[in-house]
């Protein structure tokens, strides 16, 4: 399976409201539910008011188009990591997902990726 990095730093942050989010970005997701409206974006375009916010992740996706026929992907990825005492936040979109872990776990995880037969690009 391919990896791909993602460059740029991240932050994971909680928001009061979505009027918060300059959606104009080149990179977010968003999660709202009845609890919580969370923002997963570029570090530089955390909005100044998040309520929360844990800086310091990087990330990289699963290349390609995953069918949603697909099991155990996400599982497969992520255990590979527990295993090494990486632990990871995961977000997906309609074609893919996308694994974050802390800045200072990111080259040990594509390391141990990369062991375990993924070709990270």
């Amino acid at each position: 399976m391919k990896l791909k990095r993602i460059e740029h730093d991240l932050t994971v942050c909680q928001l009061s409201s979505v009027e918060d989010i300059d959606l104009s970005r080149g990179f977010y997701f968003i999660g709202k539910t009845d609890e919580e409206l969370s923002l997963v974006c570029r570090t530089e375009d955390t909005p100044r008011n998040a309520v929360n916010r844990e800086d310091g992740w990087k990330g990289f996706r699963i290349e390609g188009v995953l069918d949603f026929s697909l099991i155990g992907i996400l599982a497969e990825i992520s255990g590979i990591l527990a295993a090494n005492q990486i632990g990871i936040f995961a977000v997906s979109t309609y074609n893919t997902d996308y694994i974050l872990v802390k800045q200072e776990n990111f080259v040990k995880a594509l390391t141990v990726l990369r062991q375990a037969g993924h070709e990270i690009i």
